[in-house]
């Protein structure tokens, strides 16, 4: 697959690698983001650069690999055994061409087994602004690579000039990675893979989506069977716990009292790894559009995570059977459920993108995109799918999101929106109210399709 998006990091970092003085940079993100591409990527062409990539052993062994990766650029490099890490980074940043780069991917590992490391680089960093050499650090471990460059306690703070976080690529560039599909196909897949460059590799080619879920994901000999193991075993050190939040927020269970109630602990209990699981982008907090965001009465939480929420929601609850998905029936089977997941996640699409452009016949821009629920000022229970406010505060804009209507279905559907508006209790402080129907599959000429968020 073609490397896709990346645009900015691209250019934050083809800036860092032009810097006359040597300097620092560091890139972190979750596993399959995209680290390890993006950085051969912008070094491509260049014959001053070395990346290593560190695995889990002792610190001996990985000192030996370093060092032979290191002796490409630097002969006889490898031909000294190295007793520590600071003698080794002493002598690259002494004999390293002037200029030249060296990346160390997975950093976290080799801390796991040097704890000292992290001292070591801060000086060496301290010395590579008169050196012109650059270092490029790289992790999957979020919780390290944060702690280590971002804590005002840790040796690498305020080191690095560049501090990048690699985040899901987004749904526009769908139709660059698989051109044949109609855009509804490709949403649906994004609902299930979210924009983890790696999952979208997988799905390359001709076969059924559901054939390559089974084979890839609901299999036991699947790539991703496992995948939240592997995706949390680097950032908590309590997985299981976390393992048994993210189980139940992917079963519905949304409310952490009832989170607690389910796990028979106290509700203070999960407290910390919720914390963990949100810093981590894996979780979000909902609240209703308007409400402090210090209310815990209505917090809702929910996986932000595409494929962890479709994992949790599909194939947790059948993870025991190695044949699940082996037949037609079973799949046909499974469709009610995923239509409702896809309804969920075209809301949260559609929430997303009008903070990122203006609507379509709008000029204007819209923030705090949120979901309500509550009581209208009837007194009766009701919800509205987006609510959002223009920039400037004087419009309110209220949407709901529908996999699919027809023209009398939609012209019915506006109608209840523009009512419930009306019914919002905090509609009276904006000049004007815009109401708009999103529609996934064949929209209707008056609403938004899917094809908008392609744009």
């Amino acid at each position: 697959m073609d490397f896709l998006d990346r645009i900015e990091e691209q250019k934050r970092f083809k800036r860092f690698l032009n810097l006359r003085e040597g300097a620092l940079a560091c890139v972190y993100g979750r596993r399959r983001i995209g680290k390890s591409r993006l950085i051969e990527e912008v070094v491509a062409g260049r014959h001053d650069v070395v990346v290593f990539i560190a695995e889990r052993s002792e610190a001996a062994l990985q000192r030996s690999r370093l060092a032979t990766d290191i002796s490409a650029l630097i002969p006889g490099f490898a031909d000294v055994l190295y007793d520590n890490w600071s003698v080794m980074f002493d002598r690259w940043q002494k004999d390293a061409p002037k200029g030249s780069v060296l990346v160390i991917d997975e950093l976290p590992y080799l801390v796991e087994r040097s704890p000292e490391l992290p001292s070591v680089l801060q000086r060496i960093a301290d010395g590579l602004r008169t050196t012109g050499k650059k270092m490029i650090l790289c992790g999957s471990s979020q919780r390290m690579m944060q702690g280590l460059v971002l804590n005002e306690g840790e040796p690498l703070y305020g080191r690095a000039r560049e501090i990048v976080k690699l985040e899901p690529i987004h749904f526009q560039w769908m139709k660059n990675a698989f051109p044949a599909m109609s855009a509804w196909e490709r949403f649906c897949l994004y609902a299930v893979l979210g924009g983890v460059p790696r999952y979208w590799e997988t799905f390359q080619g001709d076969d059924d989506m559901w054939e390559v879920l089974r084979e890839q994901v609901f299999s036991p000999q699947g790539l991703f069977h496992d995948e939240p193991n592997y995706v949390l075993q680097d950032d908590l050190q309590d997985s299981v716990q976390a393992t048994s939040v993210l189980s139940l927020v992917g079963r519905g269970v949304e409310r952490l009292v009832e989170m607690a109630g389910r796990l028979q602990v106290p509700v203070t209990a999960l407290g910390r790894p919720m914390k963990r699981l949100m810093e981590l982008g894996l979780v979000t907090r909902e609240i209703p559009f308007g409400c402090d965001a210090k209310s815990n009465k209505k917090t809702l939480y929910r996986i932000s995570d595409s494929f962890l929420r479709f994992w949790y929601s599909f194939v947790l609850p059948n993870y025991s059977d190695a044949n699940f998905l082996s037949t037609k029936a079973e799949v046909k089977a499974l469709q009610p459920a995923f239509r409702v997941y896809l309804g969920q996640a075209w809301e949260r699409l559609v929430r997303d993108e009008i903070q990122r452009k203006p609507l379509p016949g709008l000029g204007m821009r819209f923030r705090n995109a949120a979901r309500w629920w509550g009581f209208g000022l009837h007194r009766n229970a009701m919800e509205i799918d987006i609510v959002a406010e223009s920039l400037d505060g004087e419009t309110l804009f209220v949407g709901e999101a529908k996999l699919s209507l027809s023209k009398t279905e939609a012209d019915r559907a506006l109608f209840e929106l523009e009512a419930k508006a009306k019914q919002l209790p905090f509609a009276g402080k904006y000049k004007q109210i815009i109401s708009r129907l999103f529609v996934a599959r064949d929209a209707p000429s008056a609403a938004v399709s899917v094809d908008w968020c392609e744009s």
